[in-house]
């Protein structure tokens, strides 16, 4: 038996989780461009707390695997369904530059 985990998410997960949540279904590839960096024990913790799950393959060279969220991740932020996130504020900054 496995003890359940009370820690907290770390960065990252929450990186990864807030990716996934907004632009799902996505491939760790995907993933990975947005955050600039790897996220394989992200998206791994994710899984073990069942907040995302594996939807299906892309139909592409690779079939790399899909993630989405799970009904436990909509629990554990308290919403009833997706479209409950708030609105996602895309920054553009080439225009704050100018």
């Amino acid at each position: 038996m496995k003890p359940e985990s009370k820690q907290n998410l770390s960065q990252a997960a929450i990186e990864t989780l807030a990716i996934i949540a907004y632009k799902q279904p996505i491939t760790k590839v995907e993933i990975d461009e947005i955050r600039g960096v790897r996220s394989d024990r992200a998206i791994n913790t994710l899984l073990e707390r069942g907040l995302i799950k594996e939807s299906g393959r892309l139909e592409t060279t690779g079939r790399p695997i899909l993630y989405c969220t799970t009904d436990e991740f909509l629990k554990y932020f308290g919403f009833k369904n997706i479209n409950e996130l708030p609105e996602l504020i895309e920054l553009n900054l080439e225009n704050e530059e100018e």
